[in-house]
Protein backbone atom coordinates (compact mmCIF):
# COMPACT_ATOMS: atom_id res chain seq x y z
CA UNK A 1 0.00 0.00 0.00
CA UNK A 2 1.22 3.74 -0.84
CA UNK A 3 0.83 6.47 1.53
CA UNK A 4 1.41 10.09 0.69
CA UNK A 5 3.13 12.44 2.89
CA UNK A 6 1.77 16.27 2.73
CA UNK A 7 4.31 17.15 -0.18
CA UNK A 8 2.85 14.61 -2.01
CA UNK A 9 5.69 12.14 -2.22
CA UNK A 10 4.95 8.67 -2.10
CA UNK A 11 5.84 6.05 0.31
CA UNK A 12 5.22 2.17 0.34
CA UNK A 13 3.53 0.45 3.51
CA UNK A 14 4.60 -3.25 3.84
CA UNK A 15 1.95 -5.52 4.85
CA UNK A 16 3.60 -8.69 4.40
CA UNK A 17 1.70 -9.98 7.03
CA UNK A 18 -0.17 -13.47 5.83
CA UNK A 19 -3.37 -12.80 8.13
CA UNK A 20 -4.13 -9.27 6.00
CA UNK A 21 -3.58 -11.50 2.26
CA UNK A 22 -6.55 -11.87 0.76
CA UNK A 23 -7.30 -15.27 -0.80
CA UNK A 24 -10.51 -15.25 -2.54
CA UNK A 25 -11.74 -13.14 -6.05
CA UNK A 26 -14.64 -11.43 -3.84
CA UNK A 27 -12.00 -10.24 -1.00
CA UNK A 28 -9.14 -8.91 -3.84
CA UNK A 29 -12.36 -6.93 -5.58
CA UNK A 30 -12.17 -3.71 -3.42
CA UNK A 31 -8.64 -3.35 -3.77
CA UNK A 32 -9.05 -2.93 -7.53
CA UNK A 33 -9.64 0.38 -7.31
CA UNK A 34 -7.25 0.99 -4.72
CA UNK A 35 -4.83 -0.15 -6.90
CA UNK A 36 -5.60 2.52 -9.90
CA UNK A 37 -5.91 5.32 -7.01
CA UNK A 38 -2.55 4.08 -5.93
CA UNK A 39 -1.18 4.52 -9.66
CA UNK A 40 -3.06 7.63 -10.59
CA UNK A 41 -0.91 9.26 -7.62
CA UNK A 42 2.17 7.60 -8.26
CA UNK A 43 2.32 9.30 -11.65
CA UNK A 44 0.63 12.34 -10.66
CA UNK A 45 3.51 12.84 -8.17
CA UNK A 46 5.82 12.85 -10.91
CA UNK A 47 4.58 15.39 -12.44
CA UNK A 48 6.58 18.44 -11.20
CA UNK A 49 9.65 16.88 -11.60
CA UNK A 50 9.17 15.85 -15.21
CA UNK A 51 8.60 19.69 -16.00
CA UNK A 52 11.40 20.76 -14.07
CA UNK A 53 14.04 17.91 -15.38
CA UNK A 54 12.27 18.00 -19.08
CA UNK A 55 11.27 21.89 -19.16
CA UNK A 56 13.39 23.87 -16.94
CA UNK A 57 17.06 21.44 -17.77
CA UNK A 58 17.26 20.74 -13.09
CA UNK A 59 19.61 17.87 -12.97
CA UNK A 60 18.14 17.13 -9.49
CA UNK A 61 14.94 16.78 -10.56
CA UNK A 62 16.05 14.19 -13.41
CA UNK A 63 17.15 12.08 -10.27
CA UNK A 64 14.05 12.31 -8.92
CA UNK A 65 12.26 11.36 -12.37
CA UNK A 66 14.79 8.21 -12.37
CA UNK A 67 13.85 7.21 -8.77
CA UNK A 68 9.70 7.75 -9.19
CA UNK A 69 10.12 5.79 -12.34
CA UNK A 70 12.11 2.44 -10.53
CA UNK A 71 8.87 3.42 -8.01
CA UNK A 72 6.88 2.96 -10.85
CA UNK A 73 7.97 -0.18 -12.00
CA UNK A 74 8.05 -2.31 -8.75
CA UNK A 75 4.77 -1.05 -8.22
CA UNK A 76 3.95 -2.21 -11.80
CA UNK A 77 5.50 -5.91 -10.76
CA UNK A 78 3.69 -6.30 -8.21
CA UNK A 79 -0.01 -5.54 -9.59
CA UNK A 80 1.29 -7.99 -12.15
CA UNK A 81 2.14 -10.75 -9.92
CA UNK A 82 -1.19 -9.81 -7.63
CA UNK A 83 -3.15 -10.06 -11.48
CA UNK A 84 -1.93 -13.84 -11.93
CA UNK A 85 -2.76 -14.68 -8.62
CA UNK A 86 -6.49 -13.42 -9.63
CA UNK A 87 -6.53 -15.00 -12.66
CA UNK A 88 -4.83 -18.09 -11.52
CA UNK A 89 -5.94 -18.92 -8.10
CA UNK A 90 -4.12 -21.85 -6.71
CA UNK A 91 -5.76 -24.98 -6.33
CA UNK A 92 -6.22 -27.05 -2.86
CA UNK A 93 -4.32 -30.16 -2.94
Amino acid sequence: MWLSDPRGNLARMDTTSHDETPTTTETMEPSQPTRYAELTRLVASMEQDFHKFFVQGNKAAGTRVRQAMQELKTFAQNVRTEVLAIRNPAKPE
